[in-house]
Order: C-alpha cells, then structure tokens, then sequence
C-alpha cells in the first residue's frame, strides 16, 4: 500500500482499513471539511485503502481558498499604499488576485512580509510607529482567538498603526450550505478536529439532528481519520445519524470557553462571501463597532469592489464537494501551483493542491 511505511502505526491503519472495509454494504459518500485533513488523506492513499467502502469528497475547509477574490485585491491595494507593511500568513501570498498576487506586488516595491501571528505584526506596529501595519486576518474559528488578542492588545496599548483586514468565516453555515443543495451527494461528514477544539461541537450536533446526517469530529493523524470514517460508516449501515467525537483527546462538547470569550468581545457574527460560492448569511466574522479603528478597509476607506473570478477555475465546485480536482479540465496543465487559476492550486491546505501533489501521476 502507497505510504503505508510512512504510517506512525500501520498495524492499526491495517486493522482500521478491514474494520471499514467489513462494516460497509454499499459504498458511501463522506466529506472531510478540513483542508489539513484532505491533505493528509491524500498523502497516506487512505481512499486507495478503502476503494469500495467510502468515496472521498472535500469540503470548503480551507480558509485561504474561500477568501474572496475582491478582498485579496484589496489586500493587494492596501500594500501597495505609502508607508504600509502588509504583513500575512505564507498561504495568502500566492493567492490570485485579479491582476496578481501579494508576491507580485512585493516584487513590484510594496513591503509585504511573511508573519507567523497577529502578534508579530503588533511587534511590527510597535518598532515602526511612522508606519501603518496591516494584518491579513484569514481563517476559521482556530484562527480567530489569536486575532482577537491581538486587536485587544492593540487596544490596551494605543497602537493605532495596527490594523487588520479581515477574513473570517465559520464551518458550520457552509455545511448547511451544502447539505441545503439539491446537488449534494454527502452522506456523512468528518468534521474539523482543530475548530471544535475551539468551538466545540454543539453546533454540529444540530446539523446532524436537523439533517439527519451522521457527523464525526475527527483529529489530523491517518488512524484518526480512518477511525473516523470507520465510525462514520457503521453509523450510516445501521442508520443511525449522530454526532460522535473521535478526536476525544483534544475536543470536548463545549471547546475553549476563553478562547470563545475573547472572539466574542472582539468579533460579531455577520454574512460573508466565500470565494467561489458567493455570499452565507451569518458565515463570519467583522470586528465590533467599537474597534472599527482596527478595520484595514475602513482605515484605508476602501469600498465595495466588484470582480469577477476566472471563468475556467472550477474550484466552487471542488470545494463543494460537486468535483473532484482532478476532473477539472485545467488541472495539472492549465492550473498548477506555479501558475494557479484559484487558490486551491496554492494553499497548503487547498484540494487541488493536495491532489497534484499525491494522485497527479496515480
């Protein structure tokens, strides 16, 4: 088996892979949410495991693919503005705008660095005081705690050449999203580990009574995942529809009540776009009224802008688990990491991107 070597226990990666492959009838259709996780199904081959057993779609849970076209513009705007350090995470630099990327406008003059937390960008603010900082503030739920310290700091300590374009979306209003369309073929879903952590799993209990859909939190590690869908598919062949935690050792029902406190003195819940799929009512994240002054687009007046993603990039339906990425006419040849039609092809959480890494050549 492809990787198997690999496996921190491949004993029960083997045990697992019987355990699912005996439980199932008929062969189910599961979705992974988490970006991480597509990855790291890819790269150990566990749907090559398990061929008969489970299909594998991806869902919308990479939080750099969804980020919307017209804000990585802005972002590019803002960076290129007199006396700005644009500072983000690595992913977002190679995602395309309309015209370019954040390299591109690094490489044509605009101070654009790589930071590894909101808090390195605060540091920045603080030891350039005649300089106004900007943080992209891109993720889900796991990210926005870090976030929210940061505006608070920023707060606390007066430093008004720190704000923050914001990015910030929730899991939970895309599943509904997905399970609401007509089109879907999901019949159960591993939930992201890392946001429930976070946020715990009431919310996904909901879904699976609402919809009745069996759902499971799952960790990062193969075994974890293949456990997960194990469960996932004894659930689905008795026809039970629940919501289990496989990923016990980190997530609890209620999450991190701290980190929950912090975002929500910080952030409110409002619509967002997602990139590809247009708007989710209460999908996100924007900063409270009172810290608008951290608010890049309102610091740097920039309004509604209206762009129009390329038409060849199928990556809406890749991330609604409608195609696979390597059923995309442009993959792998008009599309690669080197010169990416969406933001899957670039993240390193993106399905397109975990694809040509691991199947291109399978």
């Amino acid at each position: 088996m492809k990787y198997l070597d690999e496996y921190r226990d491949p004993a029960i990666a083997r045990a697992l892979a019987r355990r699912i492959n005996s439980a199932a009838n008929r062969r189910w259709v599961v979705m992974e949410i988490c970006g991480g996780q597509t990855h790291t199904l890819m790269r150990y081959g566990i749907d090559e495991m398990i061929p008969n057993a489970v299909e594998l779609v991806h869902g919308p849970g990479c939080p750099v693919c969804v980020t919307p076209l017209e804000l990585i513009d802005k972002a590019i705007a803002i960076s290129r503005m007199p006396d700005v350090i644009f500072t983000s995470y690595g992913d977002m630099l190679r995602v395309p705008g309309s015209d370019m990327d954040l390299f591109g406008a690094r490489a044509n003059g605009a101070d654009v660095r790589i930071v590894y937390s909101p808090l390195d960008a605060l540091k920045i603010a603080s030891a350039n005081p005649g300089q106004r900082i900007v943080f992209f503030g891109v993720g889900f739920e796991t990210t926005a705690p870090a976030n929210a310290m940061a505006i608070l700091q920023a707060a606390e300590h007066g430093i008004a050449n720190f704000s923050m374009l914001v990015s910030h979306v929730l899991v939970p209003p895309a599943m509904r999203l997905i399970l609401e369309s007509p089109a879907h073929r999901v019949q159960g879903f591993i939930a992201p580990g890392h946001v429930c952590a976070i946020a715990g799993f009431s919310a996904y209990e909901d879904l699976a009574r609402e919809f009745n859909i069996p759902i499971v939190v799952g960790g990062f590690e193969p075994v974890d995942l293949l456990e997960a869908i194990a469960m996932l598919v004894e659930q689905l062949e008795s026809g039970r529809a629940e919501l289990e935690n496989q990923y016990s050792r980190s997530v609890s029902r209620t999450g991190n009540i701290a980190a929950q406190q912090a975002v929500s003195r910080v952030f409110t819940v409002s619509d967002r776009k997602w990139r590809g799929i247009g708007e989710i009512g209460r999908s996100g994240l924007r900063l409270r009224d009172e810290f608008l002054r951290f608010d890049a687009e309102k610091v740097f007046h920039l309004g509604p802008l209206a762009v129009e993603e390329p038409k060849e990039c199928r990556s809406a339906l890749v991330l609604q688990g409608l195609l696979k990425p390597g059923e995309c006419g442009a993959f792998g040849e008009r599309c690669t990491p080197m010169t990416p039609l969406g933001a899957p092809m670039v993240s390193s959480e993106g399905a397109c991107a975990a694809w040509y890494r691991y199947k291109r050549h399978a």
